[in-house]
């Protein structure tokens, strides 16, 4: 049986949910595992799978309404017990600063970028095994 990794993926539009599954395709890179999605279109979705626990990275959009990524990040990187690292995508590289402020590990800008987007997820799923060895 093949290892998998979970990917909690925030976003009130459905098609930045598509554009972050596409880009990812099955897994990210070669030596990465196989990506599940858990998809969530609200603040309290999101909450309710990180509580849950098992999830190895978080994909937030920080141009999601009411809540943005940023505001989302801020607040789980708080409250949640070693929080999974969260790549953050942006509207602008001007807002790669406010990436730093919300306390994200990685930032691409939307629209998705595939190759960029997974070389990204691929990254922190890679330091993400390395902490949990």
């Amino acid at each position: 049986m093949q290892p998998t990794a979970t990917v909690l993926v925030y976003s009130d539009d459905s098609n930045t949910r598509e554009q972050v599954r596409l880009a990812t395709g099955r897994r990210p890179a070669p030596d990465v595992p196989v990506v599940e999605f858990v998809e969530c279109a609200t603040l309290a979705a999101v909450l309710e799978q990180l509580d849950r626990g098992g999830i190895d990275v978080c994909v937030l959009d920080g141009e999601a309404v009411p809540m943005g990524g940023m505001g989302l990040c801020r607040q789980i990187k708080d409250e949640v017990f070693d929080c999974p690292p969260v790549l953050l995508l942006i509207g602008r590289p001007q807002d790669a600063w406010l990436a730093t402020w919300s306390r994200a590990e990685s930032a691409v800008t939307l629209p998705v970028e595939p190759v960029e987007f997974a070389a990204a997820l691929a990254s922190l799923l890679r330091e993400r095994a390395v902490l949990n060895a």
